[in-house]
């Protein structure tokens, strides 16, 4: 299995350039609201039509501008779950299901795909509640079911936990990876959420303001974002605009510091990334004097805020997150960084 995207669409005053390629398991559309990963998904199912490009879903040309093929909706075999599930208020499960297999004459055989779905979903004794009387995670396998029923080649999930209490997410992340993972076919998931990105899915692909940037295998692009929207995007809160000094040599002016990477800096080096996790007062390299500004508490952890000795009065402060069982009892006068854990981050 295997999808091929390589699409621009003049939104007028928006343009979006996305081109990757994905294969069997769950990637990622990972961006801000407004990114434009919606909006690719929404060229994938048929709904939107690209201005030029070429897309193509496991040998099958779904749109190709140079050959003029544009398959309508329902001949491209792609599930797409919207962010409000888009169930029918008046239908119950049962009915809401079998809207997914209205093109299914047989009624024995519709009546064995639905049973298979409920089992499938967890849904078995569910099948004459209507969606106001099931909870947000049971109206959201609901959904998929009535997807799912039709085999489609692959599943586009839009923002899955947005129409989700808080508190719901956590375990349906679970349940929904476990469910998608017996699903066994494509999965392509748009999320503003690291979280989500890294709970669900083996690959990321980076958009921003319209433009994919790179698509990497999630723990890769955590451990090397490669550029600043990927680092932020993934929860660097220290982040400065750097110079390459050396081979495995950089200095960030602002921080009046100069650091050690494990990685060697290449040319066009823009930024350095340091997550605040990774500040330690016992690290023996990249050690520099600190002053202590203020803190921030969390449940369980705490945000401190400080500056470098030399570090310019009008940049940001520099974060360092620590467990509250780690506090130290006197804030260190110096803090180090390991080389490995220095992002070395190039224009995008």
């Amino acid at each position: 299995m295997s999808l091929i995207v390589d699409i621009h669409r003049d939104f007028g005053g928006f343009v979006l350039d996305a081109a990757f390629e994905a294969e069997n398991g769950i990637t990622c559309l990972l961006g801000s609201s407004g990114c434009g990963k919606s909006l690719t998904l929404k060229c994938i199912a048929g709904i939107e039509k690209p201005d030029r490009g070429h897309i193509e879903l496991d040998g099958v040309v779904l749109f190709d501008s140079e050959k003029r093929i544009n398959l309508p909706p329902q001949s491209r075999r792609v599930g797409y779950l919207f962010q409000n599930y888009a169930l029918f208020p008046n239908m119950t499960v049962r009915q809401n299901i079998f809207c997914g297999l209205n093109r299914e004459k047989n009624r024995t055989e519709k009546e064995r795909r639905l049973r298979d779905m409920l089992k499938l979903m967890q849904l078995d004794g569910l099948e004459e509640r209507k969606p106001s009387q099931l909870s947000g995670g049971q109206q959201q396998r609901v959904a998929l079911a009535r997807i799912l029923v039709n085999e489609p080649r692959m599943l586009m999930l839009d923002e899955p936990f947005s129409a989700l209490d808080a508190h719901l997410r956590d375990s349906l992340k679970v349940e929904l990876r476990d469910m998608l993972q017996e699903y066994g076919r494509e999965v392509l998931m748009v999320t503003h959420s690291r979280d989500e990105a890294y709970n669900m899915s083996s690959r990321i692909a980076v958009m921003d303001k319209g433009r994919l940037l790179s698509i990497k295998d999630t723990k890769d692009l955590f451990a090397d974002p490669g550029n600043t929207p990927a680092a932020i995007l993934t929860g660097c809160k220290n982040i400065a605009p750097a110079r390459k000094t050396g081979i495995h040599e950089v200095e960030i002016p602002i921080w009046g510091i100069r650091l050690q990477t494990a990685q060697e800096v290449k040319d066009g080096l823009s930024a350095v990334g340091v997550r605040a996790h990774y500040y330690n007062p016992s690290a023996p390299q990249n050690r520099w004097p600190v002053t202590y500004l203020e803190e921030m508490e969390e449940p369980f952890e705490v945000i401190i805020q400080f500056r470098y000795a030399g570090q310019n009065p009008d940049s940001p402060p520099v974060w360092w997150r620590i467990s509250k069982d780690k506090k130290p009892q006197q804030f260190p006068t110096e803090l180090g960084i390991s080389p490995v854990n220095i992002l070395l981050l190039y224009d995008a």
